[in-house]
């Protein structure tokens, strides 16, 4: 096989879940092949060093293996090898963000209702 589309192999190697999801990553620059933003179209080959950011976290793999198709999770393991560099990083980031509160956890009902305004305009006084 000489090459297979960058959005295929992403999907295949299940980086995303689609390959529209896939497709918008790469249009969007989230994902770089020799640290330069690609078209979809452009083929990927074995050797290849890819850089993902998925959720604010960078991921950097070498292509091992090439497949269009998506397989169970074993097989797609076996498509990329993640560079010790990016594993630390994944992994200091991730101990980093369990340390930090986030603030959207502290609002315990979240948005107000429809209901939940009427009653505070009427508490108020500026309901009509």
């Amino acid at each position: 096989m000489e090459g297979v589309r960058i959005d295929k192999w992403l999907w295949a190697a299940r980086f995303y879940k689609t390959r529209s999801l896939a497709q918008t990553a790469l249009e969007r620059g989230q994902v770089l092949v020799g640290d330069e933003r690609v078209k979809l179209s452009r083929p990927v080959r074995e050797g290849d060093e890819v850089r993902i950011r998925i959720g604010g976290i960078d991921r950097t793999v070498k292509v091992l293996a090439l497949s269009e198709q998506r397989g169970p999770a074993s097989v797609a393991q076996t498509l990329y090898q993640e560079t010790q560099d990016s594993i630390t990083r994944r992994v200091a980031e991730i101990a980093r963000r369990a340390l930090v509160a986030e603030p959207a956890h502290a609002i315990e009902g979240g948005r107000p209702t429809k209901r939940d305004r009427r009653h505070l305009e009427r508490w108020h006084g500026t309901d009509e």
